[in-house]
């Protein structure tokens, strides 16, 4: 008994016990020995009967997929506590499968004496709930424990797409000639290989451009062109590649956001073959990448609208699938740009080539690739600089264009920006020079309201255009950047610290009602984060645009330890699948327009008690931010 009891005071949490109870919990502990490795427990199908406390040995515990391969294997020690959230929290069902591993000895104690414990002192059960909610801020392992009725067969359907790498999809070799090669040598070099793509190698022996079908269709045959001149004359390029190691998602979406037909893959700084994004599709008949191709295809204004209508389906579906936000909202943003280029192009063939070169460039959310199903409109366009004498031509043409867009985009389903931030206000279409002059002001004078204004032009990305202009404008910021600068950064840090983490006084979530509901509001939850990336992405020249990706960058910088970069990307992402649920859910199943509100009371408890450790990790890196920026923890 006193061997037990010694154990049980230094094993974490029942060293939170007082001696007594800790003494009468000795006594109640049963001892169990494995002389060979033995499976105890089965994900989700077998009843814990207790807890386990391991003595001696270890236990290994995963998730079997469904090719029963191991995911998430974690081996525990001496001192490691199985099973009390599965009593507590999963209707006593084993969260995960458990093997004892030979030699391993465990005291357990009953499961209705551990519910005692847990139910007379508080800090003993909030160690199994706060292990818990960090457990499930992990994506695989919240993946594992929310599956679906229909998991058997939606799970091998995101496997495929969102878990096969390029390095597993059969590959095309490639095929080349020299840019000097006569146009009739490569479309017989293309008939004798039986492809539909020929790359085009320069002098120094790099692929320079691509000759397919339509490249011959439209560039010579149409124009009865010579086909005895050189096929460099006549090639397409860009050239665009991946590297082997990246996910099909990730090629399809480049593909379709570079309108490339053809993606060279890179191995080692070398080009391995090249797929198509006619066989990529194929693969995935049935994948939201095929709905894409779909609007990409759209001949109408009215089908692009109703194409939209169902983006809140196939979101509820990816979520379900158990799919990470970050790949979802990729996927919305994928066709939110694609609904936006139809139209571009579309205005551009009824009103006339431009004037001037450009970019239409969108802000915000869409600007930072984190789109959500509740959405306005965030753009603006910037034009080249002309001479005197054309410069009211070529803004009168840009107006008229830029009114004629939104008017388009918000008969689709993309409503005006209720703050005006959109290029049919005469305020946000100029010449390259006037954005220049934007910034100066914006970052010079530095008061909340132009720090609002140039955090909103900060996340901006081109769609359309001349990327030229673009590249121009993010060189000139980041000289800008090289002066000093800390009367912005203080504006923007305290920006950052506008919206608090609901939580009150004793760490419950704090709510408002709205209607019969008592609320909270999930995008001003989640706005801390993006604002305080944000911050850090400026002061260290960062200028990549989505959250997740400033967030690795600033890892890979150090700015932010292992530690923190997890936290944040965890409690980020999480909070922006409950969103996007939420949201899709309003649109599909209640027929409503979707908002950011979310009643606690409609969550799990688990959830809940997720939310809580989120909001704790925000306000201890607001801490980390007055200090840094403006030199006051309080203030």
């Amino acid at each position: 008994m006193n061997e037990r009891l010694a154990f049980l005071q230094e094993v974490t949490p029942f060293n939170v016990l007082p001696h007594d109870v800790l003494e009468g919990t000795a006594a109640l502990l049963h001892e169990v020995r494995f002389s060979k490795d033995t499976m105890l427990y089965r994900q989700e199908e077998t009843s814990m009967k207790g807890v386990d406390i391991i003595v001696e040995g270890e236990y290994e515990s995963f998730f079997y997929d469904t090719a029963q391969n191991r995911r998430l294997a974690e081996v525990h020690h001496k001192g490691y506590c199985y099973g009390g959230v599965s009593v507590l929290l999963n209707k006593r069902k084993s969260l995960r499968t458990v093997i004892a591993k030979k030699g391993t000895v465990v005291y357990t104690l009953p499961r209705n004496d551990f519910r005692t414990l847990c139910q007379t002192y508080e800090a003993f059960y909030h160690y199994f709930t706060l292990e818990f909610s960090n457990r499930m801020r992990n994506d695989e392992f919240a993946h594992f424990f929310k599956r679906t009725p229909s998991f058997e067969d939606s799970y091998i359907a995101s496997e495929q797409l969102y878990s096969r790498k390029m390095e597993s999809i059969e590959h095309r070799d490639i095929v080349w000639c020299s840019g000097t090669t006569p146009v009739y040598e490569a479309a017989k070099i293309m008939a004798d290989h039986k492809v539909s793509c020929l790359f085009v190698k320069n002098e120094q022996q790099q692929i320079a451009g691509y000759v397919t079908d339509i490249t011959l269709r439209d560039n010579v045959i149409a124009r009865q062109a010579d086909t005895a001149q050189p096929v460099q004359n006549v090639m397409d390029n860009p050239i665009v590649s991946i590297n082997s190691q990246a996910y099909v998602y990730e090629a399809i979406l480049m593909m379709f956001r570079t309108k490339t037909r053809y993606l060279l893959i890179e191995h080692n700084g070398q080009y391995i073959g090249f797929a198509s994004r006619n066989r990529l599709l194929a693969d995935q008949a049935q994948s939201p990448m095929a709905f894409i191709q779909s609007v990409r295809l759209a001949l109408s204004t009215d089908e692009l609208k109703r194409r939209w209508e169902h983006v809140p389906e196939m979101v509820i579906q990816l979520l379900n699938r158990g799919l990470n936000a970050e790949i979802v909202n990729q996927v919305i943003t994928t066709v939110s740009d694609t609904i936006a280029l139809k139209v571009i192009e579309g205005m551009i063939d009824e009103m006339g080539a431009p004037p001037a070169k450009f970019v239409f460039m969108v802000l915000g959310s869409e600007g930072r690739k984190e789109q959500t199903l509740k959405t306005d409109q965030d753009n603006a366009i910037i034009y080249e600089d002309k001479a005197n004498e054309h410069r009211e031509e070529v803004r009168a043409y840009f107006l008229s264009f830029a009114d004629k867009v939104s008017e388009r985009l918000n008969y689709i389903g993309f409503s005006f920006c209720t703050g005006g931030f959109m290029a049919k206000n005469p305020k946000w279409t100029h010449s390259l020079s006037h954005w220049k002059r934007n910034y100066i002001s914006w970052m010079q004078e530095s008061v909340p309201e132009t720090v609002i204004k140039f955090s909103t032009f900060f996340d901006c990305r081109y769609i359309y255009g001349d990327s030229s202009i673009i590249q121009e404008l993010k060189a000139f910021l980041d000289e800008e950047l090289n002066k000093p600068m800390e009367k912005l950064f203080f504006h923007m840090a305290k920006n950052a610290l506008q919206y608090e983490p609901p939580l009150t006084f004793l760490k419950t979530i704090r709510t408002f009602t709205v209607g019969e509901q008592e609320v909270f509001d999930i995008k001003k939850a989640m706005t801390p984060i993006t604002d305080l990336v944000r911050v850090y992405a400026l002061k260290h020249h960062i200028f990549e645009v989505n959250t997740g990706e400033r967030m690795k960058a600033l890892r890979e910088k150090e700015v932010f330890d292992e530690t923190a970069y997890q936290e944040l990307m965890q409690s980020y992402y999480f909070l922006m699948n409950m969103r996007l649920k939420k949201q899709a859910s309003q649109i599909v199943y209640d027929k409503t327009a979707p908002t950011n509100y979310i009643d606690p009371r409609a969550l799990t408890k688990i959830e809940r008690i997720t939310l809580k450790q989120i909001f704790k990790t925000i306000e201890n890196f607001q801490s980390r931010i007055k200090l840094e920026f403006t030199n006051n923890l309080f203030g």
